[in-house]
């Protein structure tokens, strides 16, 4: 048989997806397999790999109906998710049913009468026993949206220009690792490394520039690949960014050859702004460096992998402690690209690391809990905050980006490598494949030229603070103290919403040393007496900045609070001001070091 005529012969296994109803927000599917089981088993992922939270995508599912040439076939339902077939192994058995789409995040499923969008851990049941055949996916142009295109970094085996018609995959892993985007959405391409990219967008605004995003979006992926290949091709053949602009929203999800971002429309490019990215805004910087944080994860997550997710368990959790390594190192690169890319000068680059070194300051949950817990706590932690949880926890985010950044910066001032190098040499040690922490130890001692365990064991496995500053002057950067806002100053986060509510009581606080709690609407402020024959003075708090304009001079006033509708009087003893960094490159040319340029 003919390669080509190989290419178009039927999957074992084929998923066909239509547009059962445009405004009820639903898809069908039809499920064909060619070999099933004599008791065939399939079931829907519970968690989407890159976002770690059991999500139960199964109740988005409506009954499923079995057939085998046309004679009904009984479906019995396990558990949640997965359900047993007892079918004629020598027929096709043919699996029918819907699934409701309606979450706008990049996670799950959307479709409605402007856009549709699907990853396959939502929609596509896995045919347990053969997982690892061909699968395929065919997916139909809906009649009553003759504008709309589709979009997926899936190989085409037979698709029409608007990009419908059937996708291949090697197994069950590689169909549910690439998203598919539907609508009448702006697209783009340029040239990475010799590698094809597009870029997609939907629901962008007039005035959106695209040719200015994709020269950006160029250069973020040129410098990736020039750090982790230098003048050598990358492992993906081609690359797909899938954006979609809201009115307000951010997120992103990597992909083995794409990603899924949603973005502000505000945030976009537009054409009348200034040529510089530094002065189109604080949003439009956020955008690049999701760009390049999810672009960098085609390396660091999607290949070089933690060894835990050699092989997925869609049913449950995949527990591992090196989250900080690839979500935090993965951080501390996406904005040092947009510096070595000369979308941003040392000046902008150092904002963003303020505030990235402020938030894990301001945490004091870092004292609390490793980075490495964090990283396994992530299923109960990370994706379901609370009111507690800057107090109990760690962004293995934030702070896996301070310790890739206190690692490079070690590196360089003991003169033997840099961080790009140890990365480098990791790809190559695991193959582009799974990794251990002993793997990337291992090749930390062989390009640093000794063990950094000491280092390791603390900035990792420990909860000690990390020498930021030290490390930073080293390389003549300025460590400048300001002001806190009075919030922080207080141990305060604040709610949504008029007046002053609270979100966040940090531990250590003055307001949690005075008995404030979130959730508490803090109506006002009792200040003592001046004299004997005076009377206390009440002031009404419509907003917490205006606390020192009724407070005057006084340290210690009462906190007039609601809660569970009673009126509290809670004693509070207002602080010194305390202050956060704000870091600045080297006030002489002669003091710059090669860092964050190169």
């Amino acid at each position: 048989m003919s390669k080509a005529l190989a290419a178009t012969a039927p999957a074992p296994v084929r998923h066909d997806v239509r547009v059962a109803s445009l405004h009820g927000h639903r898809y069908a599917v039809c499920l064909t397999i060619a070999r099933p089981a004599a008791m065939q088993r399939v079931s829907l992922p519970a968690w989407i790999p890159g976002s770690y939270l059991i999500r139960e995508f199964a109740r988005h599912l409506l009954p499923l109906h079995a057939t085998q040439g046309g004679t009904a076939r009984a479906c019995r339902q396990i558990d949640k998710s997965t359900w047993d077939i007892d079918c004629d192994p020598r027929r096709p058995l043919v699996l029918r049913y819907e699934a409701y789409a309606f979450d706008a995040s990049v996670r799950t499923a959307w479709l409605d009468g402007e856009r549709g969008f699907f990853n396959g851990t939502s929609l596509l049941l896995r045919v347990h026993g053969q997982e690892q055949v061909t699968h395929e996916l065919c997916v139909h142009a809906p009649p009553q949206r003759r504008d709309w295109q589709l979009a997926t970094a899936m190989t085409p085996v037979q698709v029409d220009a608007r990009g419908f018609g059937r996708w291949r995959a090697d197994d069950y892993d590689e169909l549910v690792d690439h998203p598919v985007t539907l609508g009448a959405f702006w697209s783009g391409s340029f040239k990475a490394g010799g590698v094809p990219h597009r870029l997609v967008v939907t629901g962008a605004p007039p005035a959106f520039d695209g040719a200015r995003l994709l020269r950006d979006t160029q250069k973020i992926c040129e410098t990736a690949i020039r750090l982790w290949h230098g003048a050598k091709a990358p492992p993906q053949r081609h690359y797909l960014f899938m954006l979609n602009a809201v009115d307000d929203g951010y997120g992103g999800l990597e992909h083995r050859a794409s990603t899924a971002l949603i973005c502000g429309r505000r945030d976009l490019p537009r054409h009348d702004a200034p040529a510089s990215a530094a002065q189109v805004g604080d949003g439009y910087l956020t955008l690049l460096g999701l760009i390049s944080h999810e672009y960098f994860h085609t390396w660091n997550v999607k290949r070089l992998r933690p060894a835990e997710f050699t092989r997925y368990d869609y049913q449950q959790e995949n527990y591992t402690r090196l989250l900080w390594f690839f979500e935090g190192f993965t951080s501390y690169y996406d904005d040092l690209l947009l510096r070595r890319a000369g979308l941003i000068d040392d000046a902008a680059y150092l904002k963003l690391l303020t505030k990235t070194v402020n938030q894990v300051q301001q945490a004091p949950g870092r004292h609390v809990q490793s980075v490495a817990q964090a990283s396994f706590d992530a299923w109960v932690r990370y994706y379901r905050p609370d009111e507690n949880t800057p107090n109990s926890t760690i962004s293995y985010y934030t702070k896996g980006a301070l310790v890739a950044l206190c690692l490079d910066l070690t590196l360089r001032r003991e003169g033997r490598a840099t961080l790009d190098d140890v990365m480098r040499a990791v790809w190559q040690r695991c193959r582009g494949g799974p990794m251990t922490e002993a793997d990337f130890a291992d090749t930390l001692a062989d390009i640093g030229g000794r063990r950094f365990d000491a280092e390791i064991a603390a900035w990792v496995h420990g909860t000690d603070e990390l020498p930021l500053r030290e490390l930073l002057q080293a390389q003549g950067v300025q460590v400048l103290e300001e002001p806190s806002q009075l919030a922080q100053t207080l141990g305060l986060r604040l709610g949504d919403g008029p007046g002053v509510t609270l979100k966040v009581v940090l531990d250590g606080g003055p307001a949690a040393a005075a008995g404030l709690a979130a959730g508490d609407e803090w109506l006002g402020i009792e200040l003592p007496a001046r004299t004997r024959r005076s009377d206390a003075s009440g002031w009404r708090l419509s907003r917490l900045d205006d606390l020192p304009l009724y407070a005057g001079a006084a340290r210690q006033i009462v906190a007039l609070v609601a809660r569970d509708q009673r009126l509290l009087r809670l004693p509070l003893t207002l602080p010194q001001p305390s202050t956060t960094w704000r870091l600045a490159p080297p006030v002489s040319a002669d003091a710059a070091a090669s860092w964050p340029g190169r």
